[in-house]
């Protein structure tokens, strides 16, 4: 499986207790150095936080740190797990996992039809023209071949054209 990048200055931290908010959180990390951003996203349901939250800290030796000494303290009675945060993933979009909805590729998606389209309809009218140049080719040779034939059986039948083969033998 592939690493994905890690954000170094943008730590995750889990186990959170429902009294924790991000103010709180603020308070607990600013000891080691200056936060850029705390975050602690919020269930849909419940409107609570889901008992992480994200730090991220203006320089990384702040982030690594904290990390060090926040991992495995305790915050209101809970055990946190401090780490590196991985990227947001939103499933969608024509990679895979992008931090875009599935449907901000539609644009592109029927444009990239509509040129596959006309790509076949250029390459059906190309196959088109070149089978009509080979078969114009072929009734060419064809008439040549007759024309041929009908040379040598005139000459056959004319008396100059038969004397001055005789005299060529």
């Amino acid at each position: 499986m592939a690493q994905q990048a890690v954000q170094k200055n943008t730590l995750y931290v889990g186990g959170l207790a429902e009294e924790a908010n991000e103010s709180i959180l603020h308070a607990a990390f600013i000891p080691f150095g200056d936060i850029k951003d705390v975050k602690t996203p919020l269930d849909q349901a419940t409107q609570k936080h889901r008992s992480f939250g994200f730090v991220t800290f203006l320089e990384r030796e702040d982030a690594a740190a904290a990390m060090d000494n926040m991992d495995g303290a305790e915050l209101y009675g809970r055990v946190l797990t401090v780490n590196y945060a991985l990227p947001e993933k939103i499933k969608g979009g024509e990679q895979g996992w992008a931090a875009q909805p599935i449907w901000a590729d539609a644009d592109t998606w029927f444009e990239r039809q509509q040129q596959e389209e006309e790509m076949q309809k250029v390459q059906a009218e190309n196959r088109a023209a070149m089978q009509a140049a080979e078969d114009l080719h072929r009734k060419k040779l064809a008439q040549e071949r007759e024309g041929e034939k009908d040379e040598e059986t005139e000459g056959k039948n004319d008396p100059m054209a038969r004397a001055e083969a005789e005299a060529l033998k």
